[in-house]
């Protein structure tokens, strides 16, 4: 909110003030040309005699109808405060990160890892989003809430840091990935449900497969972006020897297929994500897609403030009109 400002609904009347100058010109000229009706050849009898206060206020009533009519031009001006302001209504997005945890998210196709960088960018995806519940869900051989939706960005970063593969039984539940991501965003009440679904494999674990999941997903409303992560052809893993960690290449094996399906059924989008640089560019994508609705309404209120400075001009009218007619009232 903007403090109040004064400003004139009216101002072109201001430029009637210009004739108080004028008035007080022709006054000042008129008073010093009148001339005596009575004669004296000398002043010296009246040296000793002072004015009478009423001698020294004759020029009051002038001054106040002056004063009246200054405070009357103001008035017609019609001088008012102004406040502005604007009100913000904001409509967020209830999003789900479902993320593979899987022992192949440590291949080094991405750097330093598949699952590195995948935490990296959600981060990154995470600061540029405002008044989004945002929740992290992971998954491989199972699938459980890493972090329910939460407005809480520190918090839900810090848990993201704390991911790693090996905390769950290895293996891919995309299906099962699908189902709780479901079971956070369903009972949302906003108007924009979204899950961005990461993986490098294809589903070989868990109770629900991805399709069905999807196809829940879909009666709840919720728009599914599938990420396929990998480079194209082999990528080094690493592997634990007696000798220490050695790097074997692996079959890069993403079920894109499947994936497109799942972002078809729910009205999403499928994307394929082979370096650090693609995933990035894939996140900033979707956060294009997916910004919050902001609706700002601006409005300005006036207080009209004219009525004190008319009634300060009829106050000075009346005084001027008493005096006079008392003090300073003509003989006939």
């Amino acid at each position: 909110m903007l403090g109040p400002s004064v400003e004139f609904a009216d101002p072109e009347f201001l430029y009637a003030l210009a004739l108080i100058p004028l008035l007080v010109v022709w006054y000042v000229r008129r008073h010093h040309f009148v001339s005596s009706d009575i004669q004296f050849s000398t002043l010296l009898p009246f040296a000793g005699l002072r004015p009478t206060m009423k001698e020294r206020l004759r020029h009051v009533p002038f001054a106040l109808r002056l004063i009246v009519l200054g405070l009357v031009i103001v008035a017609l001006a019609r001088p008012r405060t102004t406040s502005h302001g604007e009100d913000v209504y904001t409509e967020g997005i209830d999003i789900a990160m479902v993320m593979d945890i899987s022992g192949s998210m440590l291949a080094e196709d991405f750097r330093p890892n598949r699952i590195e960088a995948a935490k990296q960018v959600a981060q990154e995806f995470i600061d540029g989003r405002t008044n989004d519940r945002i929740g992290l869900v992971v998954f491989a051989g199972q699938s459980f809430t890493q972090c329910p939706m939460t407005l809480d960005y520190r918090v839900l970063k810090n848990l993201i840091r704390q991911v790693k593969p090996g905390i769950v039984e290895d293996g891919t539940a995309i299906g099962m990935g699908i189902a709780q991501g479901v079971n956070r965003l369903k009972e949302s009440k906003t108007k924009s449900k979204v899950m961005i679904l990461l993986t490098d494999g294809v589903n070989n674990k868990g109770e629900i497969d991805p399709i069905t999941a999807s196809q829940i997903a879909q009666t709840f409303g919720i728009r599914i972006y599938t990420i396929g992560v990998g480079t194209i052809g082999e990528a080094p893993y690493p592997v634990q020897t007696p000798f220490g960690i050695r790097y074997q290449n692996v079959p890069v094996d993403v079920d894109e297929k499947t994936l497109q399906k799942i972002a078809e059924l729910t009205q999403g989008q499928y994307f394929r994500a082979t370096n650090n640089k693609s995933l990035k560019l894939i996140y900033n994508e979707i956060d294009d897609m997916e910004k919050t609705r902001i609706e700002v309404k601006a409005y300005r209120s006036y207080t009209e403030l004219f009525y004190g400075w008319l009634a300060a001009g009829l106050v000075a009218l009346l005084i001027e009109l008493v005096l006079v007619s008392t003090v300073f009232r003509k003989l006939p």
